[in-house]
């Protein structure tokens, strides 16, 4: 029952809250003379608070193909640097001390928010942590999940992104094969299948993921009614909210562990 007016504006609001938070990190970053122009770049400085906004926070693991969206470059930039339907993608997370492989899942995505190609629309959060995750999970418009199934556990970050209103972007893994219902947030992909191959599986996600940013979430993000408002966005939010929230919780979670 929340007027539709009222759910964008607090989701404006929580928006240009991550922004700015991003904005003062990079400034501070900016005051180290050892700091190089690319890393303030890299740290979120040109993020614009118009552009269609998906977060990608987690720990870096190689299951998790933190780079799935980079596998095709051209296509990529194509995307973010689209001048009426931009879209922006902020990273956060850590990779274990002894996970090699995660460090350099790592290092590829800054070495993409540093790349001019990309023209400041890939971010990379340092020093993830809880106050971090809080802002991201509240102001990124879409909240991007790539685990390649089926390692997924859960994935609480997105149920969080949720019940604030920010749907999902995933394959169809752990909780997100239960809550996806078709309203509220989008598919990657299909579900799981025995002894399937790994990069096959990794080349036909990517090509999902482009597909629906292009044919599903840019153009529904930028619809909007003859009072500037995106109504049938505002929907998908809503369903986020009210799928999500009766069902996935702490009290669940133990409830099912007891039984």
């Amino acid at each position: 029952a929340i007027p539709d007016e009222e759910l964008l504006e607090v989701h404006r609001a929580l928006k240009l809250r991550l922004l700015r938070f991003l904005r003062d990190r990079a400034r501070r970053r900016w005051t180290d003379a050892r700091a190089a122009p690319a890393q303030v770049v890299a740290a979120g400085a040109l993020l614009d608070p118009e552009a269609l906004t998906i977060g990608f926070a987690r720990r870096f693991a190689g299951y998790k193909r933190a780079t799935l969206v980079f596998r095709d470059p051209s296509r990529l930039t194509q995307l973010l640097t689209d001048a009426r339907r931009p879209v922006q993608i902020i990273f956060a997370g850590k990779a274990h001390p002894v996970d090699e492989p995660g460090k350099q899942l790592l290092q590829a995505v800054y070495r993409a928010a540093t790349d001019p190609a990309y023209a400041g629309r890939v971010a990379f959060v340092e020093d993830y942590d809880m106050h971090v995750a809080q802002h991201l999970v509240q102001g990124v418009d879409v909240w991007l999940n790539t685990p390649r199934p089926p390692l997924e556990a859960s994935g609480t970050s997105g149920q969080k992104a949720s019940l604030n209103g920010v749907p999902n972007l995933s394959v169809l893994d752990g909780w997100w094969a239960e809550a996806y219902d078709g309203t509220n947030g989008w598919a990657i992909g299909a579900p799981f299948t025995e002894g399937e191959d790994p990069e096959a599986r990794d080349a036909a996600d990517a090509e999902s993921l482009y597909h629906v940013l292009e044919t599903a979430v840019i153009p529904l993000y930028y619809e909007r009614d003859t009072n500037g408002i995106p109504a049938r966005w505002l929907h998908v939010m809503r369903r986020a909210i009210q799928t999500v929230a009766p069902h996935f919780s702490a009290r669940r979670m133990v409830k099912e562990y007891i039984e």
